[in-house]
């Protein structure tokens, strides 16, 4: 089924189905290897080929572990969503739960980059990802419908995802450049000035004489956004 149609899960198929010899490769080998290419080189350098030659083996022989590349990229996700500490259950906290859940998950994006265009909107359920969500839904099982703590972690979600992919895709573009932020100012000063001496741009204006001063890291700014996000959670849970 090598690039052929969806099979379902991944996790659906037995790594090992009926008798014969030991196999001589393991879906966590393979799928170990995948992701150290991907953090070295991108998603797309993650080919069957190049995940063979890692190996020692042929690449139509990895197709027998994994049949196509939705599935490599399945595992992939999966095998990294929990490379950090969790407790086997909520500990009754929700507010602490879900801040490490999101610290959690903006360390591992930044780690792995690749992530970013590892998106499908169709739901996988390896046994990391179900791990994680029996967690996170488990720290908001506080008496509220099932649908309001979708919701919610949606929000929590949301917000983690977009500031980590923005983080990681000015990273690359500073990166491919060559620049720095400073420089990036500087080759910019002329156009901003001529819009800011037009008077029409009061609020850019602020922005730029207020980003002159000393102002929030990245760390800084994503915890704030963090605890407003979760104090906008709070306002839908019961008083305790």
């Amino acid at each position: 089924m090598a690039g052929g149609e969806r099979h379902g899960s991944i996790w659906s198929i037995p790594e090992r189905q009926g008798r014969g010899p030991r196999p001589a490769y393991s879906r966590a080998q393979i799928t170990e290897a995948a992701v150290r290419i991907a953090d070295a080189d991108g998603l797309d350098a993650a080919s069957m080929r190049r995940i063979a030659a890692d190996l020692g083996t042929g690449a139509m022989s990895l197709y027998r572990y994994v049949p196509s590349r939705d599935d490599l990229i399945d595992l992939m996700v999966d095998h990294v969503l929990l490379e950090e500490e969790l407790p086997e259950r909520p500990t009754g906290d929700w507010r602490a739960d879900l801040t490490l859940i999101a610290d959690n998950t903006r360390r591992m994006w930044l780690r792995h980059p690749w992530l970013t265009g590892s998106y499908r909107p169709r739901a996988t359920f390896g046994p990391n990802r179900l791990r994680l969500l029996e967690f996170a839904f488990g720290a908001l099982d506080v008496g509220i419908p099932i649908d309001e703590v979708f919701i919610l972690l949606d929000m929590l979600n949301g917000y983690v995802e977009r500031v980590v992919r923005g983080e990681i895709e000015w990273a690359r573009e500073m990166r491919q450049s060559g620049m720095t932020p400073e420089r990036w100012m500087l080759e910019n000063s002329a156009y901003v000035g001529g819009l800011l001496d037009t008077g029409r741009y009061p609020m850019f204006k602020r922005i730029v004489v207020d980003a002159r001063l000393p102002h929030m890291s990245a760390e800084e700014q994503f915890r704030y956004g963090l605890d407003r996000v979760l104090d906008c959670i709070a306002a839908f849970l019961p008083t305790p």
